[in-house]
């Protein structure tokens, strides 16, 4: 099972997580993070280091986060990796506690 980069991401973008990542699982696009499925070996070490806590388990996913499973295995491989620490998007604070954004995702 991977972990998956879900709805809290949108928008805000940290970064923290990508340090931490011993495969380069993460894929960056416009404004959201995703986790390669192929490619997480399911280390756990991301989860704590993500300050929207947008980072669950597969197996832990809240049931309307689902649909982000999809989301990151139809994305990883058109996006590219992302392998360093990038500063958030500008507006990220804004953002952060901001639930429905699937509409506002950019692929």
């Amino acid at each position: 099972m991977a972990h998956v980069v879900t709805e809290a991401c949108i928008k805000c973008k940290y970064t923290d997580c990508v340090d931490v990542c011993p495969v380069d699982c993460f894929h960056e696009g416009p404004n959201f993070l995703v986790i390669d499925p192929e490619e997480c070996i399911d280390c756990t070490l991301c989860v704590a280091e993500c300050p929207v806590n947008a980072i669950y388990a597969e197996e832990d996913l809240p049931a309307d986060q689902h649909r982000f499973t999809e989301i990151n295995a139809e994305l990883a491989p058109k996006w590219p990796v992302i392998v360093m620490k990038i500063d958030a998007l500008p507006d990220h604070a804004e953002w952060a506690e901001v639930k429905d954004k699937l509409h506002l995702l950019e692929k």
